[in-house]
C-alpha cells in the first residue's frame, strides 16, 4: 500500500472526531475530504480503499491531471481558488468550497445555467482578517446571502473557513463558532446551507466541536507534503 498505515490513522481519525462531536453537542454527521494536493493519484485510491470517499484538491490543474489517472469514484472537491476563467472546471467536482467573491458567484453561476444544472458551492469566510486570505467578511454575509438568492445557477450549500495557524484554542473556538453563525444566517436567507467546511489536521477537534460538518485532512492522514 502507498501510504502504509493510514487506515489506522483514519480509525483513529473517525474516534477522534466522534469524542469532539459529542463534546461539542450539535450532533452532527462530519466528512472526512482527503486532502491529496502535492500527492499523486495513489493518495486518492488509498483513502477510498480505506474508506475516505471525498477528495479535496486546491488547484484545478493538479487535480485534473490526478482525476483522469484515479479509476474509483471519488467525490473530488475544489477547496482552493478558483478563477474565474476556469469555472468549466467545475464539471469534475462535486462542490466547490471557495466562493469567495461576488465576482466569482456570477461566473459560477453562469456556468450552472448553461449546463442545465446547479453548481454545489460554499461560501469562503475571511475571519481571521489575514491578507493572504480571500473570502467574504462576515459583515458581507447578510447582504450577499441576499443576492445570492437570486443565482439559479448555484446551490449555497454553507460556509467554509480556514483558521489562523496562529491562533490560540480560545480564538480556534471564537472562529469556528462565527463560521456557524454565518452558516444560520444563509440558511435562514432561504439557502440550503447544512454545511461548515471547517477544521484541518492542526485544529479539526475544536472545529468539530463547533458543528463542522466536513474537515479536511492531509498531513493527519498521509503525513508531510510531497515536495
Amino acid at each position: 500500500m502507498a501510504f502504509p498505515g493510514l487506515a489506522d490513522r483514519v480509525a483513529e481519525v473517525r474516534a477522534r472526531i466522534a469524542a469532539a462531536a459529542a463534546r461539542g453537542g450539535h450532533g452532527q454527521q462530519v466528512t472526512i475530504v482527503a486532502v491529496t494536493k502535492t500527492h499523486g493519484p495513489d493518495a486518492a485510491r488509498a483513502a477510498y480503499e480505506s474508506g475516505l470517499h471525498d477528495v479535496g484538491e486546491n488547484k484545478v490543474q493538479e487535480a485534473l491531471k490526478k482525476i483522469g489517472r484515479v479509476a474509483v469514484p471519488v467525490r473530488w472537491h475544489l477547496i482552493g481558488h478558483l478563477q474565474r476563467n476556469k469555472v468549466k472546471s467545475l464539471e469534475h467536482f462535486v462542490m466547490l468550497h471557495s466562493l469567495d467573491s461576488p465576482r466569482l458567484a456570477d461566473a459560477v453561476c453562469e456556468f450552472g445555467i448553461a449546463r442545465g444544472r446547479a453548481v454545489d458551492v460554499l461560501v469562503e469566510l475571511n475571519l481571521s482578517g489575514e491578507d493572504t486570505k480571500g473570502g467574504y467578511h462576515i459583515s458581507d454575509v447578510l447582504p450577499e446571502a441576499e443576492r445570492l438568492s437570486a443565482l439559479s445557477g448555484i446551490r449555497v450549500r454553507g460556509v467554509m473557513t480556514m483558521a489562523s495557524f496562529t491562533a490560540s484554542e480560545r480564538e480556534l473556538h471564537r472562529t469556528f463558532a462565527e463560521a456557524r453563525e454565518a452558516r444560520d444566517v444563509l440558511a435562514d436567507a432561504g439557502h440550503p446551507a447544512v454545511e461548515l467546511s471547517m477544521g484541518m489536521s492542526n485544529d479539526y477537534e475544536i472545529a468539530v466541536e463547533e458543528g463542522a460538518t466536513m474537515v479536511r485532512l492531509g498531513t493527519t492522514l498521509f503525513g508531510a507534503r510531497a515536495k
